[in-house]
């Protein structure tokens, strides 16, 4: 796939560099809207991927530690809500050389854009196999699937790319909005098909075990299924909506958006959390689905099986019925909750009594010089329900090629839930941020707010009490 079509260069003046990693085991024309059946047999296809797959390993690791520090710097004393996995702390994007954080901010996007000045790290982040694309799963989620279930979700072609320090603690805590007194009801252990009723029995309604039944059974998927072009070796029952979704968390595994084309613009899409979903009134990064009864059917044709309704009818698609069994799996989203936040008061302030100085100094960042709030509404949950353009190509010249994926605008992206993200790295849609640090640097720069150091640690020491 090395080209974007010529209609889509007419209509946007972009110049594309052509890439260069052979393309056999995935014929896909770079115009096409369709995914055409393979050309080759899956043998061939598989033993092509499995060639390429560490020149496709090493071409993603290259460009994250072109971009990242990816050490292991945990703050001090600080702990995802499981108290399993300590948080990473630093700024993480690399900067280009001669340039500090304060000489960039102090610099119009007009300048940085022609100077090529800003870091890459900010920049969009490649699927790590572009061309391909498809969902890929952290190892421990790939481990612990295999040990309950025989199911396999390692794929041959591909591995998960970032450094699991950068990941969320697994598997995560599960609150429920109805048992607030319980803390976490998954005891420490990833719910899945085959343990789910004897954890949930008594604490659930009928109606809400059945939607968790559903939520956990494996169905085709456009990677994990049994046709010549899955890109797993053995025909697969498929995934579930839990397995991306850890716990009703999520485990950091990463796709990429079902609702554009062609394949070179399709945007990497982090999973993200359905703590809380019960406050949201639009789903999707782009799609703006207006209820989690909608997300939850609109998946099994966009996520499944990347907005390709025909390969989903060879492939075997799931319709959970609007009637029946779709309410059954919102009845069961909507009771998951946050986790615990013991320093906000009933508005989601913080209590002068519990909190330190420093968490009340960024407090007054966030509501105050760093906008923060204007988006991350504190009385609905520190998110807004709308839409926002942060317009960040103003800093980057569109057109150009990073491992497959054009860099093109953004657009407008959902406001996401600050609640509980300490537990939720990496960050923005993409998951291209590793750090709250790296979050920080970013809308600062982007919103112009020139924010002080001590301003940006004050804000960042904020973050983590929410």
């Amino acid at each position: 796939m090395a080209h974007l079509p010529k209609t889509f260069l007419a209509a946007t003046g972009l110049l594309v560099v052509t890439c260069t990693l052979a393309a056999l085991s995935d014929p896909l024309p770079p115009d096409a809207s369709y995914r055409p059946l393979p050309a080759l047999p899956f043998s061939a296809v598989k033993t092509a991927d499995e060639a390429q797959k560490p020149q496709v390993t090493q071409r993603q690791s290259d460009l994250l530690n072109e971009r990242y520090d990816l050490s292991d710097r945990p703050v001090p004393g600080m702990m995802m809500s499981g108290g399993r996995k300590p948080v990473q702390g630093s700024v993480r994007v690399k900067l280009p050389a001669g340039v500090t954080w304060d000489s960039l901010a102090g610099m119009a996007p007009d300048q940085i854009r022609q100077r090529g000045l800003l870091p890459a790290g900010f920049m969009p982040l490649p699927h790590v196999k572009q061309p391909t694309g498809g969902q890929v799963f952290p190892q421990a989620q790939i481990d612990e699937i295999g040990r309950q279930e025989g199911r396999n979700l390692r794929r041959f072609d591909v591995d998960f790319d970032l450094p699991d320090r950068f990941t969320p603690e697994f598997p995560p805590p599960i609150f429920l909005t109805t048992h607030p007194e319980l803390g976490d009801v998954s005891r420490g252990q990833l719910l899945t098909i085959r343990n789910y009723y004897e954890l949930m029995v008594g604490v659930l309604t009928p109606v809400q075990i059945e939607g968790l039944r559903l939520l956990l059974t494996p169905f085709p998927q456009e990677e994990f299924n049994q046709t010549e072009d899955r890109k797993v070796a053995e025909q697969s029952l498929g995934v579930t909506c839990l397995d991306c979704h850890s716990n009703f968390h999520t485990n950091a595994a990463f796709h990429q958006t079902p609702d554009v084309r062609p394949q070179a613009a399709r945007f990497r899409l982090d999973t993200v959390s359905l703590r809380g979903v019960f406050n949201q009134q639009i789903h999707g990064s782009k799609r703006s689905l207006r209820s989690i009864e909608d997300f939850t059917q609109f998946e099994q044709r966009t996520a499944y099986f990347n907005g390709d309704h025909v390969s989903a009818q060879r492939k075997g698609i799931n319709r959970p019925d609007r009637v029946d069994q779709v309410p059954m799996m919102a009845q069961m989203q909507n009771i998951i909750d946050f986790p615990p936040a013991p320093k906000l008061d009933p508005f989601g302030r913080l209590d002068p009594a519990k909190a330190t100085e420093q968490e009340l100094a960024g407090e007054q960042v966030f509501f105050g010089k760093g906008r923060c709030a204007e988006c991350h509404v504190a009385q609905t949950s520190f998110m807004d329900n709308n839409m926002h353009d942060l317009k960040l190509e103003r800093f980057y010249q569109i057109g150009q090629t990073v491992n497959g994926l054009v860099m093109l605008p953004d657009g407008p992206i959902k406001t996401m839930t600050l609640r509980g993200i300490k537990d939720s790295p990496p960050y923005l849609h993409d998951g291209r941020l590793p750090t709250l640090a790296d979050t920080v640097e970013f809308f600062n720069l982007v919103l112009g707010v020139k924010l002080s150091q001590a301003e940006k640690d004050n804000l960042v020491a904020y973050l983590m009490t929410l």
